[in-house]
């Protein structure tokens, strides 16, 4: 079956000029969308209705967050996780999930059909090695290490009956797949799904839709590969060469069919792009990602 080739019409949803965008969250009651600049570092909040954004600072890196049933957010910043207060922009500590292994940062994470928040890290120095894991931690701030032996973790994402988790290690460069336990957090049965090499789009950020298929920017090749459950590559949706580095995809709006993409800042032929925030149309809805302490919901 040959792979579906899709150049879609973007809008841009916001003027601010990013240096690495990334994790994006759709809060659908709120109609907005939260997501990072990681080295500014930043989170940021745009209302989708209003076109009100608004920005917080952060003292470190910020990788990723998961969005708390309180209002708060639980923020991984560069030595561990926090819970941020948007409204008094206090942070608190959670819990320092590596101290053991400070040439790490904290990555890409998101919050898992357990209701707990799944946050990678990576190696943060220019020669790489194996030393990003990827974790579970729980609202109480209890912390499993899940996998270990990673340069990059990246690309979590989970189908909608929070049976099966996909995962990333960019440098791997690979995707995989485990069979998910939501009532545990339990993974088995661990597969490469794909792997991705620079030409096709080492894998960065991701997300998965309703039929259970893997959305993940090809950070090397300005696009996003749409990838089916038995690994075979479904569609490449290619960017413009002014978005030559996507980071991260995320499902959103009314009916979960507007894709919204976050990329980063690179330099090309001379050309420097900055990173954006945009947007297109899709053909089939997103799977919802919950928040940071709430119950299993699937069967």
């Amino acid at each position: 079956m040959s792979v579906i080739s899709v150049e879609p019409e973007l809008t841009f949803e916001i003027d601010t000029h990013l240096k690495l965008g990334e994790s994006l969250y759709w809060a659908a009651e709120e109609k907005a969308l939260y997501f990072v600049d990681i080295t500014a570092p930043a989170l940021f909040r745009l209302d989708t209705v209003t076109r009100d954004l608004k920005r917080w600072a952060m003292p470190s890196d910020i990788g990723s967050f998961g969005m708390g049933r309180d209002g708060r957010l639980a923020v991984a910043l560069r030595d561990g996780v926090y819970w941020f207060d948007p409204k008094t922009e206090h942070l608190d500590l959670l819990v320092r999930s590596e101290p053991d292994r400070p040439m790490n940062r904290l990555n890409d994470g998101k919050v898992g059909p357990d209701g707990c928040f799944w946050v990678g890290s990576m190696d943060d120095r220019p020669e790489k090695e194996k030393t990003g894991a990827l974790y579970r931690i729980d609202i109480g701030g209890q912390c499993t290490r899940m996998l270990d032996g990673l340069i990059i973790s990246n690309g979590l994402a989970w189908t909608p009956d929070g049976r099966t988790m996909y995962h990333a290690d960019s440098r791997g460069p690979f995707a995989q797949a485990f069979d998910f336990d939501p009532h545990t957090g339990a993974l088995s049965r661990q597969r490469i799904l794909r792997v991705l090499p620079e030409a096709e789009g080492r894998p960065d950020g991701a997300a998965c839709d309703a039929e259970g298929f893997y959305w993940v920017a090809g950070v090397t090749a300005g696009c996003i590969n749409r990838i089916a459950p038995d690994g075979r590559l479904d569609r490449k949706i290619k960017l413009p060469p002014s978005i030559p580095a996507p980071t991260m995809p995320c499902f959103g709006g009314a009916d979960m069919k507007t894709l919204y993409v976050t990329s980063l800042a690179k330099t090309v032929d001379g050309v420097a792009h900055p990173g954006r925030l945009f947007s297109f149309q899709v053909d089939v809805a997103g799977a919802k990602v919950g928040r940071f302490g709430d119950p299993v919901t699937v069967a």
